[in-house]
């Protein structure tokens, strides 16, 4: 439906009751030139968070049915607060959990999936002139059990539901305007990009950038949803996120960098078929998130295996890796903790070699050690010791951006 708008709000927009109530007038004034809204929201500020370390006052390891009902309750003290500071500027406004507008998700709690929506809610409610405001992050399973979407789950949220109602767009508002080259907390010269495909937003989503979830991105690209990020404390334009690349031309959208990463590195593996894929097959059924990898043939008949998971997940992946070890003879382990991915993404970069020397020149000159390096058609990422992490930034934003 053209005329449908689908607005996300994260935690900052929802703070505290001001900027509840400005949010309010924000979505009013849309209301008012006759838009059909329907708005996603997330939980206030650090609300997630306080129910965590409450749940974790009472059991180091809840079981996560549990912490998803307990979680989900912040995204529905937003949706009435919003609602009722709407329906107090005379905006008529119904808020729904996730299960009450139709979300349907798979059984895994903490980081479930959306498998379906019934859109017969939302769209009875538009029809009777009222905006929509519902729960983000939450949905609810075959069983009838509450879940939640995992980490950015607002933000998939909104575009499911964009994408299911065939609306014009949908907005995510937060305390920036828009998609920016890097961190402008680490370089205050940072671009902001006035529009960025798909393909690339997914790259630097998924190579440490805030802004959106990967997932969200991910399911924009898919369904062919416009996305755009804006600030929820101004009315500046914002980034526009849409299209296809063609990867016949050059250009450099943005540099990420992504800490809290620990690489781990098992020694001396024997060259065997098999090996690697018991390895990550016993750290995928463990849920274990792995990111880059690397194999070096480094002794005779032995591999040396090197990979990354975040520091978070290292308590769980490493009694994995030091039973594997121990079951094949490998010679030991290593773990270094600090490193820092640092990534350039664009569009045809790879297929470029003056785009890939100049990034490895730069970091050769700042005597930077590169541990491991990752490349795709629209990235080249490299793992570095996290102390180099934000000289590295700046001084590739400004070989890239600011020199020409």
């Amino acid at each position: 439906m053209e005329n449908i708008i689908v607005q996300k709000y994260g935690g900052t927009s929802l703070q505290n009751t001001e900027r509840i109530k400005n949010t309010a007038k924000r979505i009013k004034s849309y209301r008012e030139k006759g838009r059909e809204m329907v708005v996603v929201v997330s939980a206030m500020g650090k609300t997630t968070n306080n129910l965590l370390d409450l749940a974790r006052t009472i059991s180091d390891s809840p079981p996560k049915r549990e912490l998803d009902v307990l979680l989900s309750t912040g995204e529905q003290i937003s949706i009435a607060l919003l609602s009722i500071a709407l329906n107090e500027i005379g905006i008529d406004t119904l808020s729904l959990t996730g299960a009450q507008c139709g979300i349907k998700t798979n059984g895994l709690h903490s980081n479930a999936r959306i498998e379906d929506i019934d859109d017969a809610r939302i769209l009875q409610e538009l029809k009777r002139g009222r905006v929509v405001i519902v729960a983000g992050f939450q949905g609810i399973n075959e069983k009838g059990d509450i879940t939640t979407l995992g980490r950015g789950g607002s933000d998939t949220t909104a575009v499911a539901l964009a994408a299911a109602l065939k609306a014009e767009k949908c907005e995510i508002y937060t305390d920036v305007d828009g998609v920016y080259s890097t961190d402008p907390r680490i370089v205050p010269k940072a671009v902001k990009l006035n529009a960025i495909r798909y393909d690339e937003m997914l790259e630097m989503a998924r190579l440490g950038a805030q802004i959106l979830h990967p997932r969200s991105v991910e399911l924009a690209k898919n369904h062919q949803v416009p996305l755009e990020v804006r600030s929820s404390l101004n009315f500046n334009s914002g980034t526009i996120i849409l299209g296809e690349i063609t990867m016949e031309d050059i250009r450099i959208s943005g540099i990420t960098s992504e800490k809290n990463i620990a690489r781990i590195s098992i020694a001396r593996v024997p060259d065997k078929p098999g090996i690697a894929y018991r390895l990550f097959k016993c750290l995928s059924e463990n849920e274990i998130s792995i990111d880059m990898i690397l194999q070096n043939l480094n002794h005779e008949n032995a591999n040396d295996i090197s990979f990354t998971t975040p520091t978070e997940a290292l308590g769980e992946a490493l009694p994995i890796v030091e039973k594997f070890a121990g079951e094949i003879e490998a010679q030991e382990i290593i773990v270094k903790e600090n490193v820092c991915k640092i990534s350039l993404v664009g569009t045809g970069i790879l297929g470029h070699g003056e785009v890939a020397a100049a990034f490895f020149e730069t970091l050769s000159n700042l005597g930077i050690n590169i541990e491991m390096i990752s490349t795709s058609e629209t990235k080249i990422s490299c793992l570095i010791d996290g102390k180099d992490a934000d000289n590295a930034v700046r001084t590739l934003h400004r070989i890239f951006f600011e020199q020409n």
